[in-house]
């Protein structure tokens, strides 16, 4: 049996967790921060974020020189604290969002695969996730309320 590398990410956002889960959830929020650099983009995004729900998020190069689906399925769903999915490649990822004294700390962690390094995956996941953050940091300081859906 093969044991798999878990890689950790993570990052602390300057806004409550409703805002966090709104924008890491909602396809009309996921197409503004998913992606690694500033030229890719997710031109489309669709989630249905349930257990059971499948999610499919288009990453592409700006020049269209390249894209790709992220997909999978939810296995369990907390708003607004745990989400935990399976890719269809049947790979496991793990995301905990922790509330502290107005900011929320997002944790992922994901198996890793076996075509790229480990640091590369890691460094990846952590470019996406940084993006995640200043996208909601900015949604939030432009209307400093929780977001709901």
């Amino acid at each position: 049996m093969e044991t798999k590398t878990t890689l950790h990410v993570s990052v602390l956002i300057q806004a409550p967790a409703e805002t966090v889960w709104t924008a890491f959830t909602d396809p009309s929020h996921i197409t503004q921060w998913n992606q690694a650099s500033p030229d890719w983009h997710c031109p489309k995004a669709s989630n249905d974020i349930r257990p059971g729900g499948h999610f499919s998020w288009t990453m592409a190069a700006k020049d269209g020189s390249a894209s790709f689906d992220f997909e999978g399925e939810y296995n369990e769903v907390d708003k607004p604290v745990l989400i935990r999915y399976t890719i269809a490649d049947g790979r496991k990822v793990e995301l905990k969002f922790r509330q502290e004294e107005g900011h929320t700390i997002v944790e992922e962690k994901f198996e890793a695969e076996n075509i790229h390094s480990p640091e590369l995956q890691q460094q990846g996941w952590q470019s996406i996730l940084n993006s995640f953050k200043e996208y909601t940091e900015s949604l939030y300081l432009s209307t400093p309320q929780p977001l709901n859906l």
